[in-house]
């Protein structure tokens, strides 16, 4: 809520009464006059000139709007039901709502929401009630710990002043969240954010659309084939000739262009998959098995010499070993002039394979025809998530891969396993192995916004446009938070809906643990990490940044903090425990065989459930800029 006296949030659900409308004792003009007749185009009959009722309509709008300033509302009854504290997903519903033509949420009373020229979002996590000063959560059996809390007005004088002066000043209160996920795992916040489900009208389309398409389409694998906009989104390597945006470095080739006027209806499917090691010069080639779809023979399995002294055969997840490298003949040129030569038969050859972007990456070729299991399946969490090779082998095949433990993968292990889900995909229809269909991009549901085009932007750190910010009007990629702050300033005054992410605090508190482990973590850690004794730094950084950007926004600016989350670090530790006992255990090791502080027991599964508990735990803070 803003920091005034008027637009307080009322905790108890009521408000302030209106101002009485102060009677006027002139005379009212009447809505229909007489033309003069002198005047321009003036009518000597007696015609009457009577104004639109649309136009008078849309100018009353206009004047209440002016006079009615927006203001947001918690509604403390509404609060008090939910046996969860307010969700990402509400904080997104409330953009939505404001933005679009969504639902009101029933946690929050927006006054006047048309009257919101833009939103801008910002996700800081590492924000913690101790950092602002706040009270702790109540953790009385009588108490609530979901309704919002009251911020305390900055005290320059306290012995503890809050590091953070920016959200006193501006923001009333502080309510309380929780962030998505399991008993024992945290889920992603941003996917949560950015991920939205579609309107009934939306799911009942998509549903025809579907099943009008599975009945056109006869049971053909090249129906699976990703569209030149989809090798796009997931950064594949596109021949020139198909779209001129790939910059091929020295060394690249690519296939031969079909230059046939009729489109073959069928093509040969080959199942692909790379391993590589480490050598001086970074990862490369060390093995390249190809299967044919239709009969299941392995065409092509190769052993490759790098050309540069290997530091490290990754043989965990490579499978390779010193054993079987010192035996390989085959260059990489070898390799790649023979996967080419099978690429280049006619008609053009498909490549299947799972992330089958880096596959070729590696191969430094650059295909046209490609079809990939990470894309026509569904992760459970849904888009942009994308689900492993051996998740959807075990769910959908009934057999598992990838458990040889420290001997690692096999790739035609891997490339049979593709084959077959494709296979499992072709005779059950589009719709086998999908979940989520209800859901969508934050953009696209902003797009269909009733209001008109909805011009957005992401500012992130990373790369935004090969995810979260696919869909988005705009994106920055940014390396600092200085950069993400220069980011949104040029951004907002030309999009109506701007998101951003301040992670330098987080990096500051030794936030960002391993995604494998966590499920925390977007990016790897800054360059510039801040060590932990510099806390305060990275405090006023962020206030420094929010004071600079609240400056430069336009008035009725709805403005969104939100922290996602809390210190998920021990949550990561035992789940990394977790994860580790549970293989050791799956790849044949005996309980006898491991160290009791390795063992994983019912005390630790308690602890780790009331560590993603604590963990879930994030603050929001809401505000309308009036001038």
């Amino acid at each position: 809520m803003k920091r005034t006296q008027d637009a307080i949030a009322s905790t108890d659900g009521s408000e302030s009464p209106a101002p009485k409308k102060q009677k006027v004792s002139s005379t009212v003009s009447p809505s229909v006059s007489r033309e003069d007749d002198s005047s321009a185009g003036g009518d000597t009959n007696g015609w009457t000139k009577v104004e639109k009722r649309s136009m008078k309509k849309q100018k009353r709008m206009n004047a209440k709007q002016e006079a009615t300033p927006p203001r947001f509302l918690y509604a403390r009854g509404e609060i008090l039901k939910r046996k969860n504290a307010v969700g990402i997903d509400d904080v997104r519903d409330l953009i939505l709502h404001i933005l679009a033509d969504a639902p009101p949420p029933s946690w929050l009373r927006v006054e006047n929401p048309r009257s919101i020229n833009k939103v801008v979002a910002l996700l800081i996590p590492g924000l913690t009630p101790d950092s602002l000063s706040l009270p702790p959560l109540p953790t009385s059996a009588t108490s609530n710990p979901n309704l919002p809390l009251e911020i305390p007005l900055p005290n320059p004088e306290s012995s503890s002043p809050s590091l953070v002066p920016f959200i006193a000043s501006t923001f009333s209160h502080a309510c309380p969240t929780h962030a998505p996920g399991e008993q024992t795992r945290m889920h992603s916040v941003l996917g949560a954010f950015f991920q939205s489900p579609v309107s009934g009208e939306e799911k009942k389309r998509r549903i025809s659309e579907r099943v009008a398409s599975e009945r056109a389409q006869e049971k053909n694998p090249l129906r699976y084939l990703l569209s030149t906009e989809q090798m796009l989104e997931n950064d594949y390597p596109i021949p020139s000739y198909v779209a001129d945006v790939f910059e091929k470095p020295e060394g690249w080739v690519e296939t031969p262009q079909e230059v046939d006027e009729v489109v073959p209806t069928k093509r040969r499917i080959l199942s692909i998959d790379c391993e590589m090691c480490l050598t001086e010069d970074g990862k490369q080639l060390a093995r390249v098995c190809m299967i044919d779809y239709e009969s299941g023979i392995v065409v092509y399995d190769q052993l490759v010499k790098p050309s540069k002294p290997i530091t490290d055969y990754l043989t965990r997840w490579s499978g390779i070993t010193a054993e079987g490298i010192a035996a390989a003949t085959a260059t990489f040129d070898d390799v790649q002039s023979h996967v080419l030569a099978v690429l280049s038969a006619k008609p053009t050859p498909v490549l299947l394979g799972h992330s089958l972007e880096s596959d070729l990456k590696v191969l430094q070729i650059c295909h046209p025809y490609v079809i990939d299991t990470a894309l026509i399946y569904h992760h459970p969490r849904g888009r942009p998530l994308k689900p492993g090779l051996a998740w959807l082998t075990k769910k959908w095949c009934g057999r598992e891969i990838q458990n040889r433990g420290e001997g690692g993968h096999d790739p035609e292990e891997d490339a049979r396993a593709c084959l077959d889900l494709l296979k499992k995909k072709v005779d059950n229809g589009a719709g086998f192995g999908e979940f989520k269909m209800d859901y969508e991009s934050i953009f696209e549901r902003l797009s269909r916004a009733k209001s008109g085009a909805i011009r957005s932007a992401v500012v992130d750190r990373g790369n935004p446009s090969s995810w979260h910010g696919s869909k988005a009007t705009t994106t920055v990629a940014c390396k600092s938070d200085d950069d993400v702050l220069t980011g949104l300033l040029d951004a907002a005054p030309s999009h109506n809906f701007i998101f951003g992410r301040f992670t330098g605090l987080a990096d500051a508190s030794g936030w960002i643990v391993n995604r494998t482990t966590g499920d925390v973590a977007q990016d790897p850690p800054s360059e510039e990490r801040i060590p932990p004794a510099d806390i305060p730094a990275a405090l006023s950084a962020i206030n420094s940044n929010l004071e600079k950007l609240y400056a430069t926004l336009p008035a009725r600016t709805a403005l969104v903090i939100f922290t996602g989350h809390s210190d998920p670090r021990r949550m990561a530790e035992l789940n990394a425990r977790k994860n580790a006992f549970e293989t050791a255990i799956r790849t044949g090791k005996k309980l006898e065989d491991l160290p009791k502080e390795q063992w994983w027991t019912s005390a630790n599964g308690r602890e780790l459930e009331e560590e993603v508990v604590k963990a879930k735990r994030g603050l929001l803070f809401l505000g309308i800029k009036e001038t």
